[in-house]
């Protein structure tokens, strides 16, 4: 077996055994003459020996692209064989058009935080209707149980949650239920415990710095084989885990002032790949820049990215449910509805407008005829925009059963590519926080301090003051394990309620073309800033929602009134139940709800579905318990 490492200033490399082989003589690599800095030997070697590199006679260090570390970062890696795992299913791939993403916490969707414990409750994502499973980081980071953002080894699988061949499983299983699998991959910065990549060389640079410190080098001396690292590790996932696309973290983080930017030259590998294997791929980035290069084709000047996440829709969306208005938020909630429309109608938000949060013009306008509406992600709930909370809540700590579905209703009948965050299909009451298991007591203690501090400011408090006693200590094991998903809940009420609703909503989009059209001529909005509703028209899909309290209706106009005794709209759904407009083409919605209906084409579409209409209304969610929800100054908050 060949080993070879890049260690451009070592004066001798050495191959180090360990584990059952740990009482063998160490390998001495030999300088490779073709590769300048590169190091090579042959070994004998099997699946699961345990290996490191000790660089001019130090202490042994994990190889920088082990596909496994048994013993967590910093410990030796051990061999992985990729071509010895036995797939199962046969998978063709599935594109980003058309998609609804859920993403997906492998260590709190279950209680055992295991890939195979994940695999088993695969059914229920197939049964929603959702068609990727969107997995937060699962490369090696410090402890048991964290977020996966401090991870150390981005070739690597971490441990706990079942290692490579864990993760193939779970891939596999997923394919198998037809569901594709997105990861997200961090390359903007990697965690400090068990890091040792500089000792190797020049991964990271001074040139820039970020908020966690020396900036990833992809420009510096020495970045050719930086980004050979992370383009390598990216494909691996990709061709090797059979992934079908990447979610880029927090790519704005990527210092780059080469000619060609790392994300072109990711992109054109991924597109390489792709037509290799025969088979979609795509990445997503998660960029608070709102610029369209980031998805233009690289043949345009653009990144090639294929898809970004759109944090304007879900701004708007969030100040419209809620009424918060602090911090980034404040720009949206002068006029939540119109922003709600214009990120529905123009993608962007801050397009370069002023932003008050950043106190400068933001963004560039988005034209969605050159870049299709798919390429950008909607969303309510992220694991960002609920754990970035000081408390963590959820939108189910806050809102009623009628508001959630409203928001339902709006991001999956959206131009946009939908996302979920798990439980929200059944308005999980679990929050989702922030926690780590740090073994460095001077780290985890560093980390409490900061978070600490951050949502300090969040609340709006002085500076240097630490309030917040009863907020949750991300060092403590009660903190992940407030996180957990609670499977009691989806088959009890209210939650079954708003689970049927989901899955109504997702058969709707899956049937019906107008909903995944990506021409934005075909998409129109009007909305009432006041009276607090808003109606989306997908083609002859025409979607409500009345987001005033209960007791207040709103009357909004659909169409002028048809020719006397000519139906002119057919009801498709509804929350709680679906409504019709009245003779004079006015819909008359109570508040907290939502209105589906669809324009019939002709008069003889009344006696039966007319063509290319959703055929027969998909069942209707029960109406919530009454006495469910209680009201609070502002807003409506239901007793979950």
């Amino acid at each position: 077996m060949l080993f070879e490492v890049w260690a451009p200033n070592a004066g001798r490399v050495a191959l180090q055994w360990a584990g059952d082989r740990s009482g063998q003589p160490p390998v001495p690599l030999d300088r490779d003459p073709d590769r300048p800095g590169w190091w090579h030997a042959e070994a004998a070697a099997q699946e699961g020996d345990r290996y490191a590199f000790r660089l001019d006679g130090g202490p042994p260090r994990p190889d920088p692209r082990a596909a496994r570390l048994p013993e967590g970062p910093g410990g030796p890696g051990a061999v992985v064989d990729h071509a010895r795992f036995a797939w199962r299913h046969p998978w063709p791939g599935r594109p980003l058009p058309g998609a609804v993403l859920y993403e997906l916490h492998l260590g709190t969707y279950t209680p055992e935080g295991t890939f195979d414990a994940a695999a088993d409750r695969l059914d229920h994502l197939a049964d929603l209707g959702v068609t990727h499973v969107s997995l937060m980081p699962v490369c090696p980071f410090p402890g048991r149980h964290g977020w996966g953002y401090d991870g150390v080894a981005p070739w690597a699988v971490h441990e706990p949650y079942g290692g490579p061949d864990g993760l193939k499983r779970f891939v596999d299983a997923a394919h198998g239920h037809g569901l594709g699998v997105v990861l997200d991959v961090v390359h903007n910065h990697l965690g400090p415990s068990g890091n040792h990549l500089p000792e190797f060389g020049p991964y990271f640079t001074d040139a820039h710095r970020t908020p966690w410190g020396a900036a990833v080098n992809l420009d510096a001396p020495g970045s050719d084989e930086v980004r050979d690292y992370l383009l390598g590790s990216a494909v691996s996932w990709l061709r090797d885990y059979r992934i079908d696309g990447l979610r880029l973290d927090a790519v704005h983080a990527l210092h780059d002032d080469r000619a060609e930017h790392f994300l072109a030259e990711l992109s054109a590998a991924v597109d390489a790949l792709a037509a290799q294997l025969r088979r979609p791929l795509f990445l997503i980035a998660e960029s608070d820049r709102n610029d369209p290069r980031t998805t233009a084709p690289r043949a345009a000047g653009g990144l090639g990215l294929h898809g970004q996440w759109n944090d304007d829709f879900h701004h708007a969306l969030h100040t419209a449910l809620t009424g918060e208005s602090h911090g980034y938020y404040a720009d949206f909630a002068r006029a939540p509805l119109a922003a709600l429309a214009k990120t529905l109608t123009g993608g962007f938000f801050h397009d370069g407008s002023h932003s008050s949060f950043r106190g400068r013009r933001h963004g560039a306008p988005l034209d969605l005829r050159a870049t299709p509406p798919h390429r950008l992600l909607a969303y309510a709930q992220t694991h960002d925009q609920i754990g970035n909370r000081a408390r963590g809540d959820r939108l189910t700590a806050t809102l009623s059963p009628g508001l959630l579905a409203c928001a339902a209703a709006l991001v999956l009948g959206s131009p946009f590519t939908p996302m979920l965050f798990m439980g929200e299909e059944w308005g999980a009451r679990t929050p989702w926080q922030y926690f780590t298991d740090h073994p460095d007591p001077e780290l985890a203690e560093a980390v409490r301090a900061g978070r600490r501090r951050e949502f300090a400011a969040q609340e709006g408090a002085a500076p240097g003051a630490l309030l917040g006693a009863d907020w949750p200590d991300p060092q403590d094991p009660a903190t992940r394990d407030r996180c957990v998903l609670d499977w009691s809940e989806p088959p009890t009420e209210p939650h079954s309620a708003l689970l049927a609703w989901y899955r109504t909503l997702l058969a709707l989009r899956r049937t019906h073309p107008a909903l995944t059209d990506p021409d934005p001529a075909h998409t129109h909005l009007t909305h009432d800033e006041d009276a607090r509703w808003l109606l989306l028209r997908r083609g002859p899909v025409h979607l409500a929602v009345n987001l005033a309290p209960p007791g207040t209706t709103a009357a909004i106009p659909l169409a002028p009134p048809p020719p006397t005794g000519t139906p002119r709209f057919r009801a498709v759904t509804g929350w709680p139940h679906p409504h019709l407009p009245e003779g004079d083409g006015v819909l008359r919605l109570p508040g907290e709800s939502v209105a589906v209906v669809e324009e019939l084409r002709s008069e003889a579409s009344a006696h039966g579905a007319a063509p290319g209409s959703l055929g027969a209304p998909p069942t209707t969610p029960r109406t919530p318990r009454p006495g469910s929800c209680r009201r609070r100054p502002g807003r409506r908050a239901c007793g979950w």
